[in-house]
């Protein structure tokens, strides 16, 4: 099943997808809220789900969707590699994530991956958690405290938070973070003013100085 609310890219999907033996799609929905009631009518065996939607945002058609069935199989398909927001999506329930600039044989692999019960990660952003985990593993043995006062700052944010910081570090407007996330511009400015007010911080380039001191993003 195909979930992307711009016809011509379900379009060349499903052209591709069924040139494989394996592979047929059943459904089609340009919408969250669509999608949700379709996975439910139709049970298909992967959900190939674009994370950027109108009225109902991937995140959270994929906590709804999760919630009312929760063997649901869902790849998630995203304009950027991010993550923070790719941890959002597997903490509400996907089984994959895969970025749009991906190869088609990528895309082959992660569907055969899901299909046989497996978790599928983007090596590039396997690579980011190796490197975050070996990072932490490193100033762990040499400097605890800081490594806890790290931990300390960024256990204050949520995920989504951090999602959100990450990418005003990026440099993004309001406007381009909501059509990344499905929200709106109000809620992404809402969501600003919390993390400014979570660290006491007053300015863009303090949050983006946050961010890369704790390691949300880098200059490399």
């Amino acid at each position: 099943m195909l979930v992307d609310d711009h016809e011509l890219v379900r379009t060349g999907l499903k052209s591709f997808l069924e040139l494989h033996d394996r592979f047929k799609v059943i459904g089609e929905a340009a919408n969250g809220l669509d999608a949700v009631a379709l996975a439910l009518e139709m049970r298909p065996d992967i959900i190939l789900m674009d994370v950027a939607m109108p009225i109902l945002g991937g995140l959270e058609t994929m906590r709804i969707l999760k919630s009312r069935w929760r063997e649901a199989a869902v790849l998630a398909l995203a304009e950027q590699e991010d993550k923070y927001y790719c941890m959002e999506l597997f903490a509400a329930g996907a089984s994959g994530y895969l970025t749009k600039h991906s190869t088609s044989d990528e895309l082959v692999w992660a569907i055969h991956s899901i299909m046989e019960r497996q978790i599928y990660l983007q090596p590039a952003l396997a690579r980011w958690l190796l490197d975050d985990y070996q990072l932490l593993s490193e100033q762990r043995r040499e400097d605890p405290p800081k490594l806890e006062s790290l931990m300390v700052e960024l256990e204050i944010l949520s995920l989504r938070e951090r999602t959100v910081l990450k990418l005003v570090a990026d440099g993004l407007t309001n406007r381009q973070i909501g059509q990344s996330l499905g929200l709106s511009p109000k809620t992404i400015a809402r969501h600003r003013e919390r993390i400014m007010g979570k660290l006491k911080i007053h300015s863009r380039t303090e949050l983006v100085r946050f961010a890369i001191r704790t390691g949300v993003v880098s200059l490399t």
